[in-house]
């Protein structure tokens, strides 16, 4: 397996300044990705605008995503991305989320979370359609058009979506639908078991999913967790404090523990922005870099 390493980068990462230490820091120091993740209420820039940028700033970084796919017009969607993948020439790498639950992340994106599956549902092979250069009518909850073909296409044939999710839905959905896993806030044993429900769903499908697209998306602290950050994390998700590991040794034993059950793809993120960046991937890199093969 090719064993890569990622950089989840939020909060810091809305400034220029910041983002651009981010990148270069990314490239200098060997690691595979940069990831901006979509929080509409959040204090963070918008994926598609950060990429963009970032594409500019650097030829070689590949570019990750985990966006929003609920409450989206899947033409606009497929429009941006694969603009986005045309400048980045093919740097691209897509996660298509269901959004954040609590307030007010829930009531901006605009889909109730019973609903936001059967969007997912609805949207994925419309994207998928409409990067392969078809022609494509639809009307529904996720767009109406009639007789769109996209262009630009992306540069990347097909342009991969991974799905994440730790619930029977999401794992039968991934298995049907995506071409990877990055689920997040789950231990290695659960991951494996996930694993097991999307390869099952997924022959049920007739397809398959390459045993290299299997990752997972790690939060970490350096420190203990003052009890202010402490609260919110276990207000939004009850189970974040213990599976955030605190110390970059455990970030490193609990990646270990992950690839002992075959995930080989990690985007790893400080749930506190650092204060310097680059300093923060140094060490970073010099505790879990030699991992990347």
């Amino acid at each position: 397996m090719k064993i890569r390493i990622g950089v989840g980068a939020a909060g810091a990462s809305s400034t220029p300044e910041a983002l651009s230490e981010i990148v270069r820091a990314i490239d200098e120091l060997g690691f595979d990705s940069l990831w901006l993740s979509e929080v509409l209420t959040g204090p963070v820039i918008d994926p598609v605008v950060g990429l963009a940028w970032a594409a500019a700033s650097n030829p070689r970084v590949k570019l990750g995503t985990t966006i929003l796919l609920p409450g989206r017009n899947v033409l606009r969607l497929a429009k941006q991305l694969a603009s986005l993948d045309v400048l980045c020439r093919g740097r691209l790498l897509v996660t298509l989320v269901p959004g954040l639950t609590y307030p007010p992340e829930s009531e901006a994106i605009g889909v109730e979370p019973k609903r936001r599956g059967a969007f997912i549902d609805e949207a994925l092979p419309l994207l998928r359609r409409l990067w392969a250069g078809e022609m494509v009518s639809h009307d529904g909850p996720a767009g109406t058009f009639r007789d769109v073909k996209l262009s630009p296409l992306p540069v990347q044939q097909p342009l991969e979506v991974w799905l994440g999710g730790t619930v029977p839905a999401a794992l039968e959905r991934s298995g049907r639908l995506s071409d990877g896993w990055l689920p997040s806030l789950c231990t290695p044993e659960e991951a494996a078991a996930g694993r097991v429900v999307i390869d099952e769903a997924a022959a049920k499908a007739g397809r398959s999913i390459s045993r290299e697209h299997f990752g997972v998306s790690i939060g970490y602290a350096r420190e203990p967790i003052d009890a202010a950050t402490a609260r919110v994390m276990a207000a939004r998700r009850p189970r974040a404090l213990d599976l955030t590991p605190v110390g970059l040794p455990a970030l490193r034993q609990l990646i270990e523990r992950f690839l002992g059950v075959g995930f080989s793809k990690f985007v790893v993120r400080p749930v506190v922005p650092p204060k310097s960046w680059r300093a923060e991937l140094e060490t970073l890199s010099a505790a879990v870099g030699d991992l990347q093969t």
